[in-house]
């Protein structure tokens, strides 16, 4: 038996030996490179590349990457309308004594309204007294019945008032103040007289003082103006043409 399984593992070496020589034809159209360079078609033509020349090659076969499609820009967005100022066309400050003016000058410059503003003359009378009286009604006759009216109720200084030229012929004066506060302490005491109808005229010559014109203001520096100006005396804040 050990004879047997010797002389085929012999015989099998030999078949194998005869097979790599090629002694029994080419295995599997020819298994190593030597034998297939023979049967290539123009082998003279052919080059061994070296491992660096071979990626190089490979490389360069490799099919060109296709250009990618580019995505269209998006489209700007629209430039914002400007939303228009609810502006004031015409604003009057005054009056102002000169002192005030200067100072409220002053104050207003820090708006960096100059460009805007102007300075005019505004009629303003000088006060210098009050008159206490009882306006005209019903002319003579009419002064005549409130006098005794007066009398009645105890009161003594009057006069009445007989300028034929004055928008006050026939009113009744009662008294001439230079303060407002003796002027309405006169009312007061009337009032409590019974005398009713009673009122107090400033009077005193015609001037002019300084006013301040403003164009093309916005709601916040008509507010931050009107602000400023009511720190004063006397002073108006009108719209103007």
């Amino acid at each position: 038996m050990l004879k047997f399984v010797f002389w085929a593992l012999l015989g099998a070496n030999g078949v194998l030996l005869a097979y790599g020589q090629g002694l029994l034809g080419q295995p599997g159209d020819g298994a190593r490179e030597p034998a297939r360079l023979k049967n290539q078609l123009a082998p003279e033509r052919m080059q061994q590349l070296t491992p660096t020349q071979a990626r190089q090659a490979a490389a360069s076969a490799a099919p060109a990457p296709q250009a990618e499609v580019a995505e269209p820009l998006p489209e700007p967005a629209p430039a914002p309308v400007p939303v228009a100022r609810d502006l004031v066309a015409c604003m009057q400050a005054g009056p102002f004594s000169t002192a005030d003016a200067r100072r409220f000058e002053a104050r207003v410059a820090r708006l960096g309204l100059a460009p805007r503003q102007s300075r005019i003359e505004i009629p303003y009378q000088e006060v210098t007294s009050r008159l206490v009286y009882l306006p005209p009604n019903g002319g003579r006759e009419g002064a005549q019945r409130r006098v005794a009216e007066l009398r009645e109720r105890g009161v003594t200084n009057f006069f009445i008032m007989q300028n034929d030229t004055s928008p006050l012929r026939y009113a009744i004066s009662l008294g001439v103040f230079k303060s407002d506060g003796a002027a309405q302490k006169l009312v007061a005491d009337l009032q409590r007289q019974g005398v009713r109808g009673v009122r107090i005229l400033p009077r005193g010559p015609q001037v002019t003082r300084a006013g301040y014109q403003y164009r093309q203001i916005d709601a916040g520096e008509r507010d931050r103006l009107t602000g400023i100006a009511d720190d004063y005396s006397g002073v108006d804040i009108t719209r103007c043409s």
